[in-house]
């Protein structure tokens, strides 16, 4: 009888690789209002809680996430974990001590995900009771982790498989959103409490792929509306440009805004979304992304069509290369 790992397993820290240090620190120190933990000429460590290391940032010429680190609660959650992936074939490799410390975590096991994400298996965080310093009120972390990833896929059925088979992941809902002539279908799981860890969303009837990176956007939730606003006006005078300025979605009812990351892609910080009681929960299909709000802050038709074209062109870009699904394609 196979046995259920949900709500064992959460998105536990994230490794971006990029040779714009100082404004990484600058967005994720001065504007989100993270902890800098440890900065030097080739690595930046942020904290948001009792974790050594929560964002991670390397330096590198990818301008993308390198690994995301995915926590386990327990030993026989990660045994559970490590024996499905053996089983589909997936090649597993254990991190020396000097990879662990640097990611701030005991031991990690590094699987090739969806889309070449490098995923990095842990049970144990090393942690600090030293007192946080950072300009934010707080996040919320503990039992749902740390954030959530949105990818974008041409192959959206096996990264969906790939969550669901080897975490439990659970549909929570799903949404329909017209973009610049396409339609994005966009599916949201669940591993734990939070409405979602992970985001997929592909272009109906096209297998293409607009976005450069391995993740269109990462995620975290502060703990008050003054933290979100406050944060949103810290990004603004840095001169950091918002993707999407500050509105709400549908499903989640979380109020949020997206800025664009020195890497390209971008951080959504937001606040007050929901979680799922699992008791009474219904899987919803919602039409458009949001209900008010997250409007670009440069809407002008040039702007626009820059946007538009350079997503076309990586979608056709992305027509070069067979994107990367670590399971067996099925009939």
């Amino acid at each position: 009888m196979k046995q259920d790992i949900f709500g064992a397993s959460s998105m536990g820290y994230a490794v971006i690789e990029s040779n714009q240090l100082d404004r990484w620190q600058a967005l994720l120190q001065g504007g989100i209002g993270l902890h800098l933990e440890h900065a030097d000429s080739q690595l930046l460590a942020f904290r948001m809680d009792q974790h050594q290391r929560r964002i991670i940032v390397q330096r590198g010429p990818a301008e993308d996430f390198a690994a995301i680190g995915w926590q386990l609660n327990d030993q026989d959650t990660l045994h559970i974990v490590l024996q499905r992936l053996r089983a589909r074939g997936i090649a597993i490799h254990e991190s020396t001590a000097a990879q662990a410390a640097e990611r701030g975590v005991v031991r990690f096991w590094r699987v090739l995900g969806p889309k070449r994400m490098a995923i990095e298996l842990f049970v144990e965080p090393l942690t600090t009771q030293e007192p946080l310093s950072m300009l934010s009120e707080g996040f919320i972390t503990g039992e749902s982790g740390m954030g959530h990833l949105a990818i974008t896929s041409r192959r959206g059925k096996d990264m969906r498989r790939f969550w669901q088979e080897i975490f439990d992941a659970r549909q929570s809902d799903s949404v329909v959103e017209h973009l610049a002539g396409v339609t994005l279908d966009i599916e949201f799981f669940r591993v734990n409490p939070r409405h979602h860890s992970i985001a997929i969303a592909q272009v109906r009837g096209l297998a293409l792929d607009p976005i450069r990176t391995k993740a269109q956007h990462m995620n975290l939730l502060t703990t008050s509306v003054a933290g979100l606003t406050d944060a949103f006006l810290r990004c603004r005078k840095l001169g950091f440009e918002m993707a999407h300025e500050i509105g709400e979605h549908p499903n989640d009812r979380e109020q949020s805004f997206y800025v664009l990351t020195p890497s390209g892609f971008e951080l959504e910080l937001g606040w007050n979304a929901l979680e799922v009681d699992e008791a009474d929960w219904q899987v919803t299909t919602y039409k458009g992304i949001s209900l008010w709000g997250h409007k670009p802050q440069k809407p002008g038709t040039w702007n626009k069509l820059k946007t538009n074209l350079g997503n076309f062109g990586q979608g056709l870009r992305s027509l070069r290369h067979a994107e990367y699904s670590p399971l067996q394609e099925q009939p």
